[in-house]
């Protein structure tokens, strides 16, 4: 299985997940809330924070706009459905601040791209892998821009049948991509639970051979660290300092609190995953000494008696003849006298 390299860290299968927080547009177009937000994420342990490239004109038609003039939901929106792409939308002068801002903060910059545009714009900040969103997986003239530039690949999968992650996976190896991921992904903010099905993950590492992580937008957090149980090598959470903040994705984002649990916990079931292989650690075995049993007489025998299934009985602690060695007791005789309720060893026989 091929592997991706993001600023140094290996991504892949026997390898420390990674942790994305999804920003997006919950910056809600102001600085320094997303540099709030991009110092949270870093105090949280994330790897990567990930904004979304669009802009008023690139991502949604005049018409749609036209028939999106208010909401009825005025707690998380305001104004139309223009006026909130526009207040959101992440500028050139903002992608370069905030790319800088991350590079000296340690913590990798990552975008969804929309538009060859975005892509360009991307590009040109050294972003290390193209993230593609799930509206996009269809828009192969957008994936064969991103392959095009040659590096590694993020896909989401989100209302994408089979073929059509099929067909993306082509299309980006067919026109020059480095090391793709997929990310499993229900693009419903929350999904029902019966609809998730986190089996996907190993359906989609087996059938396209690379790594394979999950794009969460459930609440809290008992998903994504499942998710890892499963296998999943990246978690893509949405990310806010606040739920009650007015936006989009707020309310069914990640806070601090939930983010820091998803990455601790996450990595405690990576490391807790181990080994096929059926191993008895040191310090087990030191532990048996004490908690399994041993053979110990019921009664005060003498030297020279000879020992049946009814003189003996098995107590802690285990550092003696053990119960499944009965067998080569039964029938021996005593070397010497034993008091009744002693380990029995090996040197009391013959």
């Amino acid at each position: 299985m091929e592997t991706i390299n993001i600023d140094g860290k290996i991504i892949g299968k026997g390898k420390l997940p990674y942790f994305i927080a999804e920003i997006g547009a919950n910056h809600n177009g102001d600085m320094n809330l997303c540099k709030k937000m991009i110092d949270a994420a870093i105090a949280c342990d994330a790897d990567a924070v990930k904004f979304q490239s669009w802009t008023k004109s690139s991502l949604i038609s005049k018409a749609e706009y036209a028939r999106n003039t208010q909401y009825s939901d005025t707690k998380k929106h305001f104004g139309s459905l223009e006026a909130m792409v526009e207040k959101y939308q992440f500028t050139s002068d903002q992608h370069k601040e905030i790319a800088s801002y991350c590079k000296n903060a340690g913590i990798t910059f990552l975008s969804s791209c929309f538009s060859e545009g975005e892509v360009d714009l991307l590009d040109s900040l050294n972003m290390p892998v193209f993230k593609i969103a799930s509206m996009d997986i269809n828009n192969l003239p957008l994936l064969e821009y991103i392959a095009g530039k040659g590096k590694p690949v993020i896909l989401s999968t989100g209302m994408a049948s089979f073929g059509e992650i099929e067909a993306a996976v082509d299309t980006l190896r067919s026109h020059g991509s480095g090391p793709i991921a997929i990310l499993h992904c229900v693009s419903i903010y929350p999904p029902d639970f019966e609809t998730i099905n986190l089996r996907n993950i190993s359906t989609l590492e087996t059938a396209f051979d690379v790594p394979v992580g999950f794009s969460d937008h459930t609440l809290g957090t008992a998903i994504p660290i499942a998710a890892i149980a499963l296998g999943a090598c990246i978690i893509e959470k949405h990310f806010t300092l606040d739920k009650n903040l007015p936006g989009w994705d707020h309310a069914i984002s990640a806070d601090p609190l939930e983010m820091e649990r998803i990455v601790n916990e996450g990595k405690n079931v990576f490391f807790s995953l181990g080994s096929y292989t059926r191993i008895v650690g040191i310090d087990e075995i030191e532990k048996s000494k004490k908690f399994r049993r041993s053979l110990v007489l019921k009664r005060n025998m003498k030297k020279g008696e000879v020992l049946s299934q009814k003189d003996i009985d098995f107590k802690r602690p285990g550092t003696g003849i053990r119960p499944d060695e009965t067998k080569y007791v039964i029938g021996r005789t005593l070397d010497e006298d034993i008091e009744a309720d002693i380990e029995l060893n090996w040197v009391n026989l013959r």
